[in-house]
């Protein structure tokens, strides 16, 4: 089973760095290929909105990392992203990576009708945010980033095989029971 991991956090020893480590290990215990891909790392120039990729397959601006990553999301089994809450969405960078890779996402129909690129795949979606709990979710904070991932990989033919949110992380970073919750996600593939 390849696994795919894509960390929005642009911290690399923060709350949702250490869940997705916890995560891999398991999964590479468990006998899983796993690539691990940190967005902020990533060189990828926004959309320019031409929508020439809708109907050429491929985008017109030059090669960058949104194309790599797009190759690692077609080869994978399962997509894991984890997301810090960002005014109630993902991080930035993240976006602009989807913006990116729409036309390798979801096709659609003579008639505009959008159709699913990934069929059959899964995903997990992990979410951080300093709002405490039950309020991150109450206030749509760490629930408005889990929708929006949750958006686009519907779209794109992804089962949402498990979402998990945090909150109040910024007076209780991520500790060992939340980090045990996270083994056992990977455990249950």
């Amino acid at each position: 089973m390849n696994v795919l991991i894509l960390n929005a956090s642009p911290r690399p020893k923060g709350n949702i760095s250490r869940m997705l480590g916890v995560m891999e290990e398991e999964a590479v215990k468990a006998g899983m290929q796993v690539m691990s891909v940190r967005v902020s790392d990533l060189h990828v120039a926004p959309c320019k909105g031409c929508m020439v990729c809708r109907t050429k397959q491929a985008c017109v601006l030059p090669e960058d990392d949104a194309q790599r990553v797009l190759q690692l999301i077609g080869a994978c089994d399962v997509l894991v992203i984890g997301a810090p809450c960002y005014w109630g969405n993902m991080p930035g960078t993240l976006k602009v990576l989807f913006d990116r890779l729409v036309y390798g996402m979801m096709g659609e129909s003579l008639q505009g009708i959008p159709q699913p690129l990934h069929k059959g795949k899964r995903a997990m979606l992990l979410s951080t945010c300093t709002t405490p709990f039950p309020f991150n979710v109450f206030f749509r904070q760490s629930r408005g980033t889990i929708r929006a991932l949750r958006e686009i990989l519907r779209w794109s033919g992804f089962k949402i095989s498990a979402t998990l949110e945090v909150g109040g992380t910024k007076k209780h970073p991520v500790s060992g029971k939340t980090l045990e919750r996270f083994r056992r996600m990977i455990r249950k593939l």
